[in-house]
């Protein structure tokens, strides 16, 4: 017989049995990587009853913090009500780049009106029914739309199940985005004390397309709207969720391969990529950390 040396590449990962790394735990920061879109339409859907106004605020900081965060993509934004009635009557005209708070503010206060807090049959009767939103949203971009109530939604034409919602949302583009800012359930909620206020439907929505949920007792959304928008847009770099103990041992992998284009940032506690992920791959962000700190 002969014999031959053969050469087998393992490209699992392998955490070496070292005393520093038996005493800190591994942790995994993953994501998958959003497609690159021609642009984004995006739909603010928010309920217009009087246990709102307190939220106005935090409304309009909200729709502030996502405009700070959008990416440099073609994206169009308009606010809606959850009252149908009003949604499917609306004309105003998309804020775009270059549109001030200011010009969210008296969108806000045009559109945001009656009593329905039903806002899967908004969503519905505006992208089918209205005319101007016939008009300037494409078939071709992203649609993301984030609901704002502190009640549940209450829609008639998708029951019992938020799957009809789901399905018909679904159906709209190929890529598609919920995020809620909603009432949590009494026993996580900063203030909600009711069960019955609490956003299942809308939690539901955003849980099924990965979404952000918010806490609408929370006085600063910024964050969550920020990672809403940073589903429209592919990862450049990724803040890790702990401190590495030792930044060497960090270990970054691509649909499971190791991928060695990046470096870390001390500083911003950041991975940045040196050559950015495709769409649609699966990125995970390994290393040990600490869980006293």
């Amino acid at each position: 017989p002969s014999y031959y040396d053969v050469y087998v590449e393992d490209s699992g990962l392998v955490i070496e049995d070292t005393a520093d790394e038996e005493q800190f735990p591994v942790w995994v920061d993953s994501f998958e990587q959003p497609s690159e879109f021609s642009g984004v339409d995006i739909l603010w859907v928010i309920d217009p009853s009087g246990s709102m106004n307190n939220e106005k605020q935090y409304i309009i900081a909200g729709i502030e913090a996502m405009i700070l965060a959008l990416p440099n993509v073609n994206w169009r934004l308009v606010i809606i009500s959850t009252d149908y009635r009003n949604s499917g009557q609306s004309m105003d005209f998309p804020l775009m780049q270059g549109d001030s708070v200011g010009d969210a503010i008296a969108m806000y206060n045009s559109a945001v009106g009656g009593a329905l807090e039903a806002g899967f049959d908004a969503v519905y009767e505006y992208v089918e029914n209205n005319q101007m939103a016939q008009g300037w949203m494409r078939q071709d971009a992203a649609l993301l739309t984030v609901f704002v109530s502190d009640e549940e939604e209450q829609s008639n034409i998708f029951l019992p199940t938020v799957s009809d919602f789901i399905d018909w949302y679904s159906g709209l583009r190929n890529n598609v985005f919920v995020s809620s800012i909603v009432n949590l359930d009494p026993a996580y909620s900063l203030c909600n004390k009711q069960a019955l206020h609490t956003g299942d439907r809308y939690m539901d929505a955003a849980n099924h397309f990965n979404g952000q949920v918010i806490d609408i007792c929370s006085t600063d959304w910024s964050a969550g709207v920020a990672d809403a928008t940073a589903q429209i847009t592919p990862y450049e770099h990724y803040d890790l969720s702990f401190i590495p103990v030792d930044p060497t041992m960090i270990a970054v992998f691509v649909d499971g391969q190791p991928y060695h284009y990046w470096h870390y940032s001390t500083s911003h506690n950041r991975v940045y990529f040196d050559v950015i992920p495709g769409e649609g791959a699966l990125v995970e962000i390994a290393y040990n950390y600490d869980s006293n700190n």
